[in-house]
């Protein structure tokens, strides 16, 4: 090992006393055939039983995490690796560090991060549950590509090699599982060059980890929140789209009767309408903070707001929005509007008031974003 490693090996550690150990001798014989500089690196997260002193006797540089989560603990390893290229993996002797080779050589051919694909490469019997196996990473793989055009089969594969200065530009924050898809998510998004690399995948020594439920929701939660025009634009669009269908079945007849049962169809047109104005509205702000945040990408939406709106004018539209709805119920208060449509009319009022308001205060919380 020398002052100034080239390659850090960093590993995660949580009561794998029974593995810790074969993980960095491996780790460290693979530096030396290699004849690459380097570094093991184990992040104790708490461990209670000898897994500290095991890894630091097999020749590790132990550094400890006391915020629990699996995110965490690389995190704080990442932050504390010397190298140039960074190697992440379990220490549960699932993934073989004896030979290293094919994962780091992408990146001497200029990738930024290679992912192992253990699908490609091949899992031990009972290595990954059949739920884990057919149903969580392949669904969160689909997720990540269709949210963030990641083209990783394999995106929960905790066996990869990165660029330092490319991973630190990522500015990771999450504390638990969900870190690995955050790491493809904002890496695929800023178009980072991504490989994929068969690996094999061995059955794991001692108690796992990983929690399905939990941990399945926390990445599917993480995926949500930074992608604002999954989460709230496409379903505002299609709540607007049906509330103005509705509005117009209600004009010709106000209610509609099927059997025995009365439908007024403009109560739910004015609640889809509004629920979808604001989803729009929350998409639209969501979307400025997270590209503050470095979760999504400036778009033209964006630009044509810096450029052409701002709080001024979205406060404009929303009175403008709210004087027709005001417009509305006067016409209905004199009776230029009336008759059968009458309650039409006055849903689609309330509506376009309720709406102006809203869109109207987003105006002033867009431009607090702003400022920061």
């Amino acid at each position: 090992m020398t002052a100034q490693p080239f390659i850090s090996i960093v590993m995660p550690c949580l009561n794998e006393e029974l593995t810790v150990g074969v993980c960095v001798q491996k780790a460290r014989n693979w530096l030396e055939k290699s004849g690459r500089s380097g570094e093991v690196l184990v992040v104790d997260n708490g461990s209670v039983d000898r897994s500290p002193e095991i890894a630091q006797s097999a020749g590790a540089r132990l550094v400890y995490e006391s915020k629990r989560g699996y995110g965490a603990a690389l995190r704080r390893g990442f932050s504390e690796a010397r190298g140039e290229w960074i190697v992440m993996g379990d220490c549960d002797d699932t993934y073989d560090f004896s030979d290293l080779e094919p994962l780091v050589r992408p990146l001497e051919q200029g990738a930024d991060i290679a992912m192992g694909d253990r699908y490609a490469g091949g899992m031990a019997p009972g290595a990954m549950t059949w739920s884990h196996r057919y149903i969580g990473t392949p669904v969160i793989s689909m997720l990540l590509k269709m949210m963030a055009g990641a083209k990783s089969p394999d995106s929960q594969c905790g066996l990869r090699a990165m660029r330092a200065d490319a991973l630190r530009g990522l500015e990771l924050r999450t504390d638990g599982m969900e870190l690995a898809s955050e790491m493809l998510l904002k890496a695929s998004r800023r178009g980072l060059a991504i490989t994929n690399v068969p690996i094999t995948y061995g059955t794991r020594v001692g108690e796992a980890k990983l929690n399905t439920i939990r941990d399945g929701w926390r990445h599917l939660r993480y995926l949500l929140l930074a992608s604002p025009n999954y989460l709230f634009t496409l379903p505002g669009l299609l709540l607007v789209a049906l509330g103005a269908v509705l509005f117009l079945l209600s004009l010709p007849r106000a209610e509609i009767v099927i059997g025995g049962a009365h439908w007024q169809p403009v109560f739910a047109g004015g609640i889809f309408f509004v629920v979808g104005i604001n989803a729009l509205l929350l998409g639209f702000v969501s979307r400025l903070y997270t590209t503050v945040r470095g979760l999504t990408n400036d778009d033209r939406l964006l630009r044509f707001y810096r450029r052409y709106l701002g709080f001024e004018v979205l406060l404009s539209i929303g009175f403008l929005c709210a004087l027709v709805g005001a417009g509305i119920d006067i016409a209905l208060a004199v009776g230029v509007l009336g008759g059968i449509s009458s309650l039409v009319w006055a849903g689609i009022a309330q509506s376009f008031i309720i709406s102006g308001a809203n869109i109207a205060l987003v105006g002033a919380m867009a431009s607090l974003l702003e400022l920061e």
